[in-house]
């Protein structure tokens, strides 16, 4: 019965959060902005693929990138390869950790503190609003600031929250371990599929869509929210790694 109720209320509180933004005249409506908030000139007022075509904000479509955030086109388009490099440098560093303090019988690591009934409760309706915001950075990575390596690190953030405020409290490894795994291994198919569709790895091989929708950009959304889903696994392990012993 608590976990309903606990859910609720994060339910109502993200409500509230969401219609006190949304009623805020210092707030632009969600799309109601001036692109070049976000993107270079350059970017903005020229199509690449032809010079004499203007590109418009929620208009313009088939562009040959097409996010309405230009360092999404650059790190998760153009050189989406060395962003595939990046996030296995952090799967090696998760593995070394897990090499050197993982094993088969560990525990949760005993705090100094006791954590009272207030703090466990905070901190549950918390972690629901820092995970959803985590992925709504990661979903949106292509249209605003953000995307899927500060939304993972905002998940793996909302994990270490629960560690820190309940001493009992100990993650599902084993699911993380397998999103982990998924999330690299379909990137690296979609950069074969594009290999084989468009001749390059990596290629942005779907429809771009209308630049600034939801639904734009071709692969690069799945791209980032793959990233996300690998980014906060990497390190919710790191952190159970480093609060957890061998159990004697």
């Amino acid at each position: 019965m608590k976990h309903v109720l606990a859910f609720i209320f994060v339910i109502v509180v993200g409500g509230m959060i969401i219609y006190a933004l949304q009623s805020n005249d210092q707030f632009t409506q969600y799309g109601d902005n001036d692109p070049r908030q976000t993107t270079s000139d350059a970017y903005i007022n020229r199509d690449v693929r032809d010079t004499n075509q203007d590109v418009i904000f929620g208009e313009s479509d088939d562009l040959e990138s097409a996010p309405a955030n230009t360092v999404t086109a650059i790190v998760a388009d153009y050189r989406s390869f060395d962003t595939l490099g990046e996030i296995t440098v952090l799967f090696i560093s998760s593995l070394g950790v897990a090499l050197l303090l993982g094993g088969v019988n560990k525990k949760r690591m005993a705090l100094n503190y006791t954590p009272n009934f207030m703090l466990r409760v905070g901190s549950r309706a918390l972690f629901g609003i820092i995970l959803m915001t985590g992925i709504f950075i990661a979903v949106h990575g292509h249209l605003t600031p953000g995307g899927g390596f500060p939304g993972g690190t905002m998940i793996a953030s909302s994990v270490l929250l629960l560690y820190l405020a309940d001493d009992q409290f100990r993650t599902k490894v084993t699911g993380f371990k397998l999103l982990e795994s998924f999330a690299g291994m379909t990137y690296v198919i979609i950069g074969l599929v594009g290999l084989f569709i468009g001749g390059y790895f990596l290629e942005n091989f779907l429809p771009t869509g209308t630049l600034g929708n939801l639904f734009s950009a071709g692969i690069i959304p799945i791209i980032y929210v793959l990233i996300g889903l690998k980014v906060g696994s990497e390190i919710t392990g790191i952190i159970d790694n480093f609060l957890t012993e061998e159990a004697l």
